[in-house]
C-alpha cells in the first residue's frame, strides 16, 4: 500500500543532536550535584529502552518539571551553534512535500525544545504536526504519540511509514502496527538499517 504519512523521529533521524543532549543532560546533572558522564557514553545510552533515563541520569524514578526546565534551558541557549539537520534532510522533506506527503514529527523531547530546533533549523513549517514527550501520557516505546498523530492527521497505521534510529522507536511502531524503516547515521548502530539519506530517499520514494 502507498503511504501518505510519514512520521520521523527527531533525534538522531532528522537532527544531529548529540552533543546538546549529552551536554545538556550533563548541565542538569550539576544542578543536582552529580559528577559528569563521558558525552559519548550518554549518547549510547540515551536510546537504550531497557534504561529507565531518569534513574541512569538523574538518580531518581520519573522525570521532574525541574529537570525539564534545566534541560530546556540549556537547549534554548545553545541549540544555535550546536544542532544540525543531517545532509540531506531537508532536500528530502521538501521532495516529500512535493509529492503530497503528510510530514509529521514523534520525538521523546519536550514540546518547546522540538519547537524551538526545528524552527532554528528552518523545517518547522513542513510538518503536518508533531507529538512531543509532554503531549502524551506515555513517550516512545509506547505507541501513544505514534497514535496521537494518526488521530489529529485523520490517517490510518497502514496508510502510514515510522522512521526513527533506535530500538524505541521500533517498539513505539509495531505496538502502532506501523511499517518501521530503521535508520544508523544517528546515534544507533544497527548493521541492517539504511546508512545513508539517500538510501533512505529511494526507499521512501517506492512507498509513497
Amino acid at each position: 500500500m502507498k503511504k501518505e504519512l510519514i512520521i520521523f523521529d527527531m533525534d538522531g533521524t532528522l537532527v544531529d543532536s548529540s552533543l546538546t543532549i549529552a551536554y545538556a543532560i550533563n548541565y542538569v546533572r550539576e544542578k543536582i550535584n552529580l559528577a559528569p558522564l563521558d558525552p559519548q557514553h550518554i549518547v549510547e545510552k540515551v536510546n537504550d529502552h531497557t534504561l529507565n533515563p531518569a534513574q541512569y541520569f538523574y538518580e531518581v524514578e520519573t522525570f521532574t518539571k525541574e529537570h525539564e526546565l534545566w534541560f530546556s534551558e540549556y537547549y534554548t541557549h545553545n541549540h544555535k551553534r550546536e544542532l544540525v539537520l543531517y545532509d540531506g534532510i531537508k532536500e528530502l522533506l521538501h521532495s516529500l512535500k512535493e509529492n503530497d506527503c503528510k510530514l509529521a514529527v514523534a520525538t521523546n523531547a519536550y514540546r518547546g525544545s522540538t519547537i524551538e530546533s526545528l524552527t532554528h533549523l528552518g523545517v518547522y513549517n513542513l510538518f503536518d504536526t508533531i507529538a512531543c514527550h509532554d503531549d502524551v501520557p506515555q513517550g516512545k516505546p509506547y505507541p501513544d504519540m505514534l497514535y496521537k498523530v494518526l488521530n489529529e492527521l485523520s490517517t490510518t497505521a497502514s496508510q502510514s511509514l515510522f522512521i526513527g534510529d533506535g530500538s524505541r522507536d521500533e517498539m513505539a511502531s509495531k505496538r502502532a502496527n506501523i511499517e518501521y524503516i530503521m535508520v544508523n547515521w544517528g546515534f544507533s548502530e544497527y548493521s541492517d538499517a539504511l546508512g545513508s539519506v539517500d538510501a533512505l530517499h529511494t526507499t521512501l520514494h517506492k512507498r509513497i
